[in-house]
């Protein structure tokens, strides 16, 4: 089994927005390593944590981590799964949810995975093996049209046209340097101080398209505003600004009225005020944190708790 290594980002600040009950129920929705998971089971010795994760190597190695934990269970599952997973074992409302979005270091640092530019392997990048989609598929199927628009909209690539012709050029690409080539003759260097890697953009939306992750975060957002109890609290780590703007969005449209003022309207006519966002401000990770663990950077976390 690969050694993991991977720091989960913003512990604290996660575990202060929760403002964990001991007896009540959580869920981590992301379990990647089990840090978040590990931190919340420090403060419900009485109650009880569901930890997702659709990459079966986290649940296998964090079965053993928490082998000796009885109030854990660990769910092979994406969370688009959330409502349905917890309704099985009867459990219909919960204290308290993190999603911790992205990429966990073991994954990226798994040369077998095909997510990192870094390494020359094969363009898996599935976060689920069993799904059947992978980027070497997207690559090589994917018309003009389609690669420009998910370079666009997923990785804000400002030269997605010229990749992506380029790629349909060079077809068939199977490795991730090979992919890289083709992205740096469009750079003068491969590497800019603002923007990191040349090739980070076009992996990131190669591998949002891979796994589905934006319809996958507005399903897994939705689904937990109908399962949190008053007062109930949710916190969303994420670190892409396409993953932050949905979060953002979704919290603001769960808080507050959208309505002309001008027009007469009762109360009980209002969409219902679900939310008080407790982060008014984006938290980030503090200089200490960023040294320690780089990767922590980009990191944003919001969190909210349910009024009604």
């Amino acid at each position: 089994m690969l050694l993991l290594k991977h720091s989960p980002v913003l512990t604290s600040e996660v575990i202060k927005y929760l403002n964990i009950q001991n007896k009540g129920i959580y869920v981590d929705a992301t379990l990647g390593g089990g840090g978040h998971s590990y931190a919340i089971l420090q403060h419900i010795s009485q109650g009880l944590l569901l930890s997702f994760d659709q990459d079966f190597f986290s649940i296998q190695y964090c079965s053993k981590r928490f082998s000796q934990t009885k109030n854990i269970i660990l769910i092979h599952k994406n969370f688009v799964f959330l409502k349905e997973e917890l309704n099985k074992r009867n459990i219909f409302a919960i204290n308290g949810i993190v999603f911790d979005l992205g990429l966990s270091s073991f994954q990226i640092d798994d040369k077998k995975r095909g997510f990192s530019y870094l390494h020359d392997d094969v363009l898996d990048m599935r976060m689920n093996r069993d799904e059947k989609k992978t980027a070497l598929t997207i690559l090589n199927t994917y018309n003009l049209e389609e690669l420009k628009k998910i370079f666009f909209l997923y990785g804000e690539e400002p030269k997605a046209a010229l990749i992506a012709r380029e790629i349909i050029k060079k077809r068939p690409i199977y490795t991730t340097l090979e992919l890289v080539r083709i992205i740096d003759k469009f750079y003068n260097s491969f590497y800019n101080k603002k923007k990191g890697h040349n090739a980070k953009r076009v992996f990131q939306a190669l591998r949002i398209e891979t796994n589905q992750e934006l319809r996958c975060l507005k399903k897994g957002l939705q689904q937990s505003l109908t399962l949190l109890k008053k007062n109930g609290r949710i916190v969303v780590v994420s670190f892409n600004s396409l993953e932050d703007r949905i979060v953002k969005r979704f919290f603001k449209q769960n808080s507050e009225c959208n309505f002309l003022p001008r027009i007469p309207i009762l109360k009980s006519d209002l969409p219902p005020n679900y939310f008080n966002i407790l982060t008014k401000k984006v938290i980030r990770p503090n200089d200490k944190e960023i040294i320690l663990n780089p990767r922590s950077r980009s990191a944003k976390l919001r969190a909210a708790i349910k009024k009604i």
